[in-house]
């Protein structure tokens, strides 16, 4: 019995797996398939169509990619609170690096547990939600994560010049020259570069005029990141008239979140300016495909509150999967998924990717009249992390409103065309 009761504790810890009732989770105990694995042993394979979904409840597993790239998701960490490689077909080989359990469970099983799990009222009372059928919110959230846990909501693709330039700068052999040919195979992402060289943010005592001088004088390093940005403005376009404006209003707001992210990188902690600013680019990376999947629900893309609410329930997921799938390191995908988590508190000692990406989006909130939803500063662990200014709520306005230059000089840089 104690066994037992362990491992329902340890199920509710999971996402999605908390949204369930008890009945339904000492139920999905029964049928969850649990076994130790030893170091070295493979969970799981690139390609594989197991139909099941992975949980670590102990060790550590390496997550290796087509081209070598390496996550490690060491139980008990955020990375490890959803499924591992959870779409299919898979896109990672999965290994263990320490000897460890884990579960599995039928993804079939979870959906439909999950269309029927418990849903909490505004008078605090759980009840079945097809005990409400008027419940429409509640009914097209739980449509659409059956629908992302199946792989029927498309991921959009890194776009292609993003993909080459990544991994030119990422070869030990490469040169600046590699890198400039990688980047010049698309002659409006050269030029892009370059008049982003010449910008105030990088401008030195002269202009440069080709490729490679703006991959000499930016580095390599800045040059991926760039042009990783530059491309991301392809994620957000769309062809319907409502889409559009949807996306362009999600443009505009990660584009705000980026430029916060550089100052307050550059002002508060040593993490590098470009990699704050493609973060914040990056943080709501998970509504692109959910607004793209919506057209399908003609009900939901009318509604445009309803649509807001069930995109700000699953965008962090769904972001966390896409950025996965993309290669991108944990620390991109930690910031995705919580981006709007203020108690969110990384087991690192240095501030981290995530921190920064919590508070710009609160001061894009407070910009926005939205600061009433927010908790106070100081109960932000983020916040209390990037202390190297001293912050709090005057303080960090203050640095902002002095570094208003180099937030305007950011948006210019993010609205190059």
């Amino acid at each position: 019995m104690a066994a037992e009761d362990g491992l329902l504790r340890r199920l509710r810890e999971f996402q999605p797996l908390d949204r369930l009732g008890d009945d339904q989770l000492v139920l999905l105990a029964s049928r969850v398939e649990r076994r130790r694995i030893g170091a070295g042993q493979k969970v799981a394979e690139r390609g594989g169509r197991d139909g099941r979904d992975v949980f670590l409840l102990e060790g550590k597993l390496e997550l290796a990619t087509m081209d070598g790239q390496k996550t490690l998701v060491e139980a008990h960490s955020p990375q490890a609170k959803v499924a591992i490689a959870r779409r299919q077909p898979r896109l990672y080989d999965v290994t263990a690096v320490a000897a460890g359990e884990i579960v599995s469970i039928d993804q079939r099983t979870l959906n439909q547990m999950l269309r029927e799990a418990p849903v909490v009222r505004p008078d605090g009372r759980g009840e079945r939600s097809d005990a409400f059928e008027e419940d429409r919110e509640h009914a097209l959230l739980m449509a659409f994560y059956a629908e992302l846990r199946t792989n029927q909501v498309a991921v959009p693709s890194l776009p292609d010049v993003a993909w080459k330039v990544c991994r030119t700068v990422d070869s030990d052999e490469s040169s600046a020259d590699d890198v400039a040919m990688a980047v010049s195979a698309d002659p409006a992402m050269a030029a892009k570069l370059v008049r982003a060289c010449n910008s105030p943010l990088y401008r030195g005592f002269s202009e440069v005029h080709s490729v490679r001088d703006a991959v000499v004088r930016l580095g390599m390093r800045t040059t991926r990141q760039l042009v990783t940005v530059f491309s991301m403005r392809e994620v957000f376009r769309a062809q319907s008239p409502t889409l559009k404006a949807a996306m362009e209003s999600l443009w505009r707001h990660s584009r705000e979140v980026a430029a916060l992210c550089w100052v307050l990188a550059d002002r508060a902690t040593r993490l590098n300016p470009e990699e704050a600013m493609l973060a914040g680019l990056l943080h709501d990376i998970g509504s692109v495909p959910l607004l793209v999947h919506a057209e399908r629900h003609a009900s939901l893309s009318r509604d445009e509150s309803l649509l807001a609410e069930v995109v700000r329930e699953l965008r962090a997921d769904v972001g966390a999967s896409v950025l996965e799938s993309w290669s991108f390191s944990p620390a991109f995908v930690e910031s995705a998924r919580h981006a709007e988590d203020w108690q969110f508190e990384s087991r690192e000692a240095s501030p981290q990717l995530a921190d920064v990406v919590i508070v710009a989006q609160m001061h894009s909130m407070i910009g926005s009249n939205q600061g009433a939803e927010l908790p106070p500063f100081a109960e932000v662990p983020a916040y209390r992390r990037l202390g190297a200014l001293g912050l709090n709520a005057s303080r960090s306005l203050q640095v902002l409103t002095e570094a208003r230059t180099r937030v305007e000089d950011v948006q210019q840089l993010l609205s190059i065309r």
